[in-house]
């Protein structure tokens, strides 16, 4: 391939370089690439080959990496990297969509194509060593660029004023797969909801609503550097109503009451964990929990699909004076430290705190409905339930995915319907 030429003519140059003048340490660096992260060492199994295979994603990942190792400039990488990130996040979307071709034989309302696709293009970054150069700084531009653009986050602001005159305006967001290496065959509901429904204008008590959609890594760091914030920042604004989404527990939908300010330390995707209280910008005015406000007690009730829907007080507390964590069913007592909000300690938690609480300090509190559903765990078919073993698909898996992807529409269907005319 290109990209493997690229490298072995940058080794040769150096080589000879090195037979004529010692190499700074600073041309070292710019020459010398980090090594492919855990979470895209993953890429390299016979499972993510699979699926990008039967996508269609294999051939978009070959195209960029030789699009990639053509730049002769890092404004001509960082073109490159923009317009095949934007180009990835809206094939995704318009196959789970249903335009254009299929690509293979792998249902479109799968998420995983996008996942294994983009980490085949970052991989690409990070272990790229042009002729020209690429400071750490550069490098680490180019993959943010990547990330955010084949996420939805910039489609997501440009599309901001689309929705047209008297149109709702719903924002909705989803995650990444993860837990890879219990099953490295996972995929993520709530990531295939925002591919599914990017774009879509849903039809509710007053009127057609328009959704824009973007995705989120499982990784610690991305959120401690301001990611969601960054992406959420200059939208919140502009809604009518927003959720985050994130897969929950077996069988049931869970409309989040509580978030706590509390990372309990799972691993991410780069089996890195984090135990801390959740890092934010003004951490003096950090409040220890937020709490939705979205209509729970309306989308509860509302009929939006075969999975039952909970309104989810439960909270885990360090009571004020006090030292071991309890759980509390009703929600928080006054003066008690975060261990876990509803949704947990992980990163699903995380979302949904960093959102309402911007929503807060935009102060949006009374006027934006905005909260975290948590959808059911996205489970495979009976007998194909060995991840040694078993197929990287099957009818269940489908089934429950697309049972899944219509009943948050229906949720969310349900939320506007509950605030019309607020």
């Amino acid at each position: 391939m290109n990209s493997i030429r690229v490298r072995i003519g940058v080794l040769s140059v150096a080589l000879l370089a090195g037979l004529s003048a010692p190499t700074t340490g600073a041309a070292a660096a710019a020459r010398s690439a980090p090594a492919p992260t855990v979470e895209e060492q993953r890429l390299d199994k016979a499972v993510p080959q699979e699926i990008l295979r039967r996508s269609g994603f294999d051939a978009l990942a070959a195209e960029f990496a030789d699009d990639l190792a053509g730049a002769r400039s890092y404004a001509q990488a960082h073109r490159v990297v923009t317009r095949e990130g934007s180009a990835l996040w809206r094939r995704a979307v318009d196959r789970a969509q249903g335009r254009g071709s299929a690509g293979g034989d792998l249902s479109r309302d799968d998420d995983r194509p996008l996942y294994w696709a983009r980490l085949s293009m970052t991989r690409d970054v990070r272990t790229w060593e042009p002729e020209f150069g690429l400071s750490d700084a550069q490098r680490g531009a180019l993959i943010g660029a990547l990330e955010r653009v084949s996420r939805g986050q910039n489609d997501m602001r440009r599309t901001a004023g689309a929705a047209g005159k008297g149109m709702k305006r719903i924002l909705v967001t989803g995650f990444d797969p993860f837990t890879l290496d219990r099953d490295i065959r996972i995929s993520n509901p709530s990531g295939a909801t925002a591919l599914a429904l990017d774009g879509a204008v849903i039809e509710t008590a007053e009127g057609p609503a328009r959704v824009e959609t973007a995705v989120f890594p499982v990784r610690w760091q991305d959120f401690a550097d301001g990611m969601v914030e960054r992406a959420l920042r200059p939208y919140l604004k502009q809604v009518d109503l927003f959720t985050t989404v994130s897969q929950g527990r077996v069988g049931r939908f869970d409309v989040e009451r509580t978030n706590g300010a509390w990372r309990g330390g799972f691993q991410d995707n780069d089996n890195i964990g984090r135990t801390e209280t959740i890092p934010v910008a003004d951490p003096a005015s950090q409040p220890q929990w937020t709490t939705t406000t979205l209509p729970y007690r309306e989308i509860v009730a509302a009929d939006t699909g075969r999975f039952p829907v909970y309104d989810n007080t439960s909270v885990t507390e360090i009571p004020a004076g006090g030292t071991t964590a309890v759980v509390r069913p009703d929600g928080p007592t006054p003066g008690s430290t975060a261990r876990a909000g509803g949704g947990g300690d992980y990163l699903s938690n995380e979302i949904a705190y960093r959102a309402t609480l911007l929503r807060d300090r935009l102060g949006l509190h009374d006027s934006l409905p905005g909260g975290h559903v948590h959808t059911p765990v996205l489970q495979f078919g009976a007998g194909n339930t060995d991840p040694a073993t078993g197929a990287v698909t099957d009818p269940g898996f489908v089934r429950n995915r697309l049972d899944i992807i219509a009943q948050v529409r229906g949720i969310v269907t349900a939320a506007v319907d509950a605030t019309a005319g607020s």
